[in-house]
């Protein structure tokens, strides 16, 4: 955490708030942490054992620049929040652990906007949405995180890295300690940045990024070698050309093993999952990340020896990311929807509100 503040501090101006702290809620927590000023809350899902989700806490740690800082003024504007601060978890990730893990973040999570695009209406594809008579729930979306970050890199690829960052570091001083809204911001782009090189500006359609469905076009796209080789032996494997134990998983960080278990097919016989499970121990895994994806893979294929740790992670995990899901991939299976009732009925009790009203109506109609 030191060094993660020390590089947010040299990339964006001093730590304004005087302490930082986090605090470990209990694991009906529904989200995956609370920018709260000095205190972030945080799910203990972010604990694996290895500090290998230590990303959660630099985005909560980033809000202290973009949330906290600087503010959205009303919810159409939450982008701002969020699309800055997953920018600069990025550019902490990458600084402090490097750029690999930077590359297979930015990989996944455009992969994960993509998907999220194709389930929206135009409208919610926005980044500065319509909220009139709405939700402002319906505005917390990968779009406002991924594509505002998305946004943000394509203006640091026209400026260049160091001008963008001198620009940002002046924008959070300029609006330190105020609310402002999504033309607030527009404006002092265009006279703090685009103003002062035009061809650059060129580069980059604000319309289309702020107002405009979609996702402009993205080039060059991320790209890991390591998600790539990844996706290769996924397909190696499940074609039966490496064998479970040849894959050195054991090397592997979380991004590599969630790509592994996305990347294989959408059928995968048991004896395949057995031979994967018995090799690289899946089924008893702690860190939730690798756990939902592999339990994902196995409740589509009715892998009995997961059943039992299917249910203990949907009893004692409350985090709306992990577990619904899990309970729509239920739902999809035969006897899908008995047997999520089952699940839920012991689980509900130890669910937050947030998360029963959700999985109420998905898994019991209400």
């Amino acid at each position: 955490m030191e060094r993660m503040l020390r590089t947010a501090e040299t990339l964006y101006g001093p730590y304004r708030w005087g302490k930082y702290e986090v605090l470990v809620l209990p694991p009906s927590f529904p989200y995956g942490g609370m920018e709260n000023p000095r205190l972030t809350f945080a799910t203990p899902t972010a604990i694996a054992g290895d500090r290998s989700l230590v990303a959660l806490i630099a985005h909560e740690m980033a809000h202290s620049w973009s949330g906290n800082l600087v503010t959205n003024a009303t919810w159409r504007d939450f982008w701002l929040n969020e699309g800055f601060t997953t920018y600069i978890e990025r550019r902490i990730v990458e600084e402090v652990f490097g750029k690999d893990l930077r590359a297979m973040e930015d990989v996944v999570q455009l992969q994960g906007l993509r998907k999220e695009l194709t389930q929206l209406p135009k409208g919610d594809q926005a980044l500065h949405l319509d909220l009139k008579d709405r939700d402002p729930d319906d505005a917390m979306t990968a779009v406002a995180y991924e594509k505002g970050a998305r946004f943000l890199m394509a203006l640091e690829q026209a400026f260049g890295r160091e001008r963008f960052d001198t620009f940002l570091r002046g924008y959070f001083d300029h609006f330190a300690f105020q609310s402002i809204t999504t033309a607030d911001f527009e404006s002092y782009l265009q006279e703090k940045l685009f103003a002062l090189d035009p061809q650059a500006a060129k580069k980059v359609s604000t319309h289309a990024w702020v107002h405009g469905a979609n996702l402009p076009t993205i080039d060059p796209p991320p790209q890991s070698e390591r998600l790539d080789h990844a996706a290769q032996l996924a397909k190696d494997w499940a074609g039966g050309k490496v064998d479970a134990k040849a894959l050195q998983g054991q090397s592997w960080v979380t991004l590599e093993w969630v790509h592994f278990l996305r990347s294989l097919p959408e059928k995968v016989p048991v004896a395949k999952l057995k031979e994967l499970d018995d090799a690289h121990e899946l089924t008893a895994r702690k860190n939730a990340e690798v756990a939902q994806a592999w339990l994902l893979k196995t409740i589509a294929n009715d892998y009995e020896p997961a059943q039992e740790r299917l249910e203990g992670f949907l009893q004692s995990i409350g985090r709306r990311k992990y577990i619904v899901p899990l309970y729509e991939a239920l739902l999809k299976t035969p006897g899908g929807r008995e047997r999520a009732r089952a699940i839920y009925e012991k689980a509900r009790p130890h669910y937050h509100p947030i998360a029963t009203e959700t999985l109420d109506r998905l898994v019991l109609g209400k």
